[in-house]
């Protein structure tokens, strides 16, 4: 069965990936209820020293994501080799799936959600990048997802229904993030049932109306904490979502509120948490 898992983005994305940053989430996620958090292992630490960290927490490593421009920015033989490393990790916490994201087009986080500075050549080049990428984690034993997000190569409906059908289902599956697909403009629970045969992951974040939003980044838009909502206080509605995820899934559902909306992260997480445990019972354990 499906787990509620946390990923403890909003503690670390100001403070960094410290031991102290995380130990905070971790404490933070024990004393809600949370048992899984994202699989994140730190610079320098061993996989059996991470997974005996977060246990001591009552966690377990759950869906992790893989990040790259996937544009002409990268060097794809540095890129395959660190996939090759991250799926044998991910393998080695005992996982057998992972998201794959891109998320960094200056641009595109400058006026984001909106496809700004579409290339054709560019989205091709990309695709085929993730391509290659998908195929060496599939090597390591490790299912790609593709994990929606505004910002990156794969940001508008169309681009990433494109990469999806062009790679096919034998070679990448779907992970989508409701919140990045209401907010870029795509029906997350359409989506999920577009793609419902290939669904591996889901991260379940919510956002404030979108109508009317202030014409700014990415980062001040998140800065002003009426982008994203926890869970059941924005617009998303997740009963068609709940509604599109076929009764077989067995992916992690990952709550992720990048900026919580209100001021303390616990706050936050225990809000989410709590919602969780109601609307996806019978769903998860």
């Amino acid at each position: 069965m499906s787990r509620i898992a946390a990923n403890p983005i909003p503690y670390w994305s100001k403070a960094g990936k410290t031991r102290e940053v995380f130990e905070e989430a971790f404490r933070d996620f024990q004393a809600i209820g949370f048992t899984a958090t994202k699989a994140d292992v730190p610079d320098g630490m061993t996989v059996g020293e991470y997974r005996e960290w977060i246990a001591g927490y009552g966690l377990s490593p759950a869906l992790s994501l893989f990040n790259s421009p996937f544009d002409e920015t990268v060097d794809m033989a540095v890129e395959l080799e660190k996939a090759k490393r991250f799926g044998a990790q991910q393998a080695a916490l005992g996982l057998d799936r992972t998201m794959v994201s891109s998320m960094a087009r200056p641009e595109r986080i400058a006026r984001p959600a909106v496809g700004t500075g579409f290339d054709a050549g560019r989205l091709d080049r990309a695709i085929e990048n993730v391509g290659a990428v998908c195929r060496v984690l599939r090597t390591e034993g490790i299912w790609p997802l593709h994990h929606s997000h505004v910002g990156g190569v794969f940001e508008t409906g169309d681009e990433i229904t494109k990469l999806l059908d062009d790679l096919g289902p034998d070679l990448i599956g779907a992970g989508p993030d409701t919140g990045h697909l209401a907010w870029a403009g795509v029906d997350p629970a359409a989506f999920i049932r577009r793609y419902a045969d290939r669904l591996g992951g889901i991260h379940i974040k919510d956002v404030f109306p979108l109508a009317g939003l202030p014409d700014l980044s990415y980062p001040e838009l998140a800065a002003t904490k009426r982008l994203w909502a926890e869970p059941g206080l924005g617009t998303v509605d997740f009963t068609a979502v709940l509604d599109a995820i076929p009764a077989g899934y067995d992916g992690d559902f990952m709550i992720e509120v990048d900026e919580p909306s209100v001021e303390s992260k616990a706050e936050s997480h225990r809000i989410s948490y709590e919602w969780a445990r109601s609307f996806l019972a019978g769903r998860v354990t």
